[in-house]
């Protein structure tokens, strides 16, 4: 079975943070982890330095490829950054079929 992880501390949201399920919208700095299986990508997010998760909205997101994930990894920490409640980008969710 395929699996990989990523982990990015210290991002600082953009104004208007990142929209997440349980929280709403959080802001300040940031941890992103995205978790891939195989088959999906999760993607979650907290404040750096704390033990609580919070799943980015949107995710969990279909990945075919490691790869997939990857660059998925990073167009949410893209969209973070720029803030205006960030959530999984559409491009990524729609790119698999």
């Amino acid at each position: 079975m395929a699996w990989a992880s990523w982990t990015t501390p210290g991002i600082f949201t953009g104004r208007g943070g990142v929209r997440t399920d349980e929280a709403g919208v959080v802001t300040g700095d940031v941890t992103v982890h995205t978790t891939w299986d195989g088959q999906e990508a999760d993607v979650s997010v907290q404040y750096t330095g704390t033990l609580e998760w919070f799943t980015v909205t949107g995710s969990p997101v279909p990945c075919r490829t490691e790869r997939h994930s990857r660059d998925l990894h990073q167009a949410v920490i893209e969209g973070i950054k720029a803030g205006s409640a960030a959530t999984i980008p559409r491009l990524h969710v729609a790119a698999v079929p």
